[in-house]
């Protein structure tokens, strides 16, 4: 039997161009960690600074999200006519600019409005990113995603410790995220020239409708000649469970970010870059998590690693909110980062080979609507502080966990060799 490109790909090894590009996409996605978090540890000094109350302020950070719904279904449409490649450099260099202007803004709304932008370029950055990931994967003929997710959480560790650092030497926000601009921004350029060629791949997929089959346009390489036939209803049920498990993921992304060192400083009284490591520690574990990851994918499925990181999620962050400290709770996010590790990654290659769709859509919508999780965790959790307490706002991490449990039979048994294996509830 003749092997698929994508087994090919794993007998033989990866060319030079396929290094090169897998190299390029990891420090995109480090620029892309790096950036938004060099401004989460002046959080509470942006907060204190404008006299902001809780509600205000989640509201204020709710507008990232927002921005990235309204132009994240852009995403796909920007990469089918510029490419993956450019999008998610442009795209990186107009999120740091965002970042910038959000630490310089003087009264909520330019808060907001700066948030609002950096949300929308991060949202087409994102999809780019890792569309060109998935393409480096189909090339590797192996799972490789989640090492990219990986390297994004050294990034927003990375960002997370300067900006701890700044706001601890009392740098002004200007300087310190104008440096990090540059900085990140020189590296997605330097990573440019070494990223794939050519526009996205396509593919060829059966989809069976109550009028009959129909087969989508395009050839993508890496798939199985076999066509794949299921119903829209059931690619459109499984979509929805994979919303749902992305945004399990970034219930507790967003809960460190936005609000790890405003609890720790706040309620628990640990100094700036002690209240910095909450958010460090989640990245700090979830990039163990992603180094780990793509073998414990292999060999057990995405479901399974799935399931069992849920589950060191409930009972991470539910200890963690039941016995209130400050090395416990530093200890509780990062156990969660390391249970939602490889959450976003599987949702997104599910996603991304769901047969019947254009290249680019699946992926394209689970990130817009994951960013549901994003937009209205802030402000809840912010709402739910002022009338009671930040630790009951914060028991949406593990309600998370109990979400990604309830919806993660949508994600495969087993996805040997990086592709796609659609499998039942």
């Amino acid at each position: 039997m003749t092997p698929t490109p994508s087994n090919a790909a794993a007998e033989t090894g990866p060319t030079r161009t396929n290094r090169r590009a897998r190299l390029a996409v990891s420090l995109l996605f480090l620029t892309n960690g790096a950036l938004f978090a060099n401004l989460l540890p002046r959080y509470p000094a942006i907060k204190d600074g404008l006299d902001l109350s809780n509600a205000a302020f989640g509201a204020a950070v709710a507008a990232f999200p927002l921005g990235a719904l309204i132009a994240g279904l852009a995403a796909a449409s920007l990469i089918r006519r510029f490419h993956s490649s450019r999008v998610a450099v442009a795209g990186t260099i107009l999120t740091g600019t965002g970042v910038l202007l959000a630490g310089l803004a003087p009264n909520w709304a330019m808060l907001a409005a700066a948030l609002f932008l950096g949300g929308a370029m991060d949202a087409i950055t994102d999809v780019a990113q890792n569309a060109h990931g998935l393409r480096v994967q189909r090339a590797y003929g192996r799972s490789i995603l989640n090492s990219f997710h990986a390297v994004w959480s050294v990034g927003a560790m990375l960002g997370g410790l300067l900006g701890g650092a700044a706001a601890g030497l009392d740098i002004p926000r200007g300087i310190h995220l104008a440096i990090s601009l540059v900085l990140f921004g020189a590296v997605a350029l330097v990573a440019l020239p070494l990223l794939l060629p050519g526009a996205e791949p396509r593919r060829s997929t059966v989809v069976t409708t109550e009028a009959g089959t129909a087969t989508s346009e395009g050839t993508r390489h890496d798939v199985d000649a076999t066509p794949v036939r299921i119903s829209r209803l059931r690619i459109a049920a499984l979509l929805a469970a994979l919303v749902l498990v992305g945004i399990g993921g970034t219930l507790v992304e967003d809960a460190g970010s936005s609000w790890a060192a405003i609890y720790l400083k706040g309620s628990l009284g640990a100094i700036a870059p002690v209240a910095a490591l909450g958010f460090v520690a989640l990245v700090g574990c979830q990039f163990v998590g992603r180094m780990i990851g793509d073998g414990l994918v292999d060999r057990f499925g995405q479901r399974a690693v799935a399931q069992t990181g849920g589950a060191i999620v409930v009972v991470a962050m539910g200890l963690a909110l039941a016995f209130p400290s400050v090395p416990g709770t530093i200890v509780g996010f990062g156990l969660a980062g390391f249970g939602v590790a490889t959450l976003v990654p599987a949702a997104m290659h599910t996603a991304d080979e769901l047969p019947g769709l254009r290249p680019g859509t699946g992926l394209t919508v689970l990130s817009w609507l994951m960013r549901l999780g994003f937009l209205f965790s802030p402000p809840i959790v912010g709402a739910v502080a002022d009338r009671t307490s930040l630790a009951t706002g914060l028991l949406v991490v593990p309600l998370a966990g109990v979400l990604v449990l309830a919806c993660s039979a949508a994600l495969p048994r087993r996805d040997p060799g990086g592709r796609h294996n659609v499998s039942s509830p």
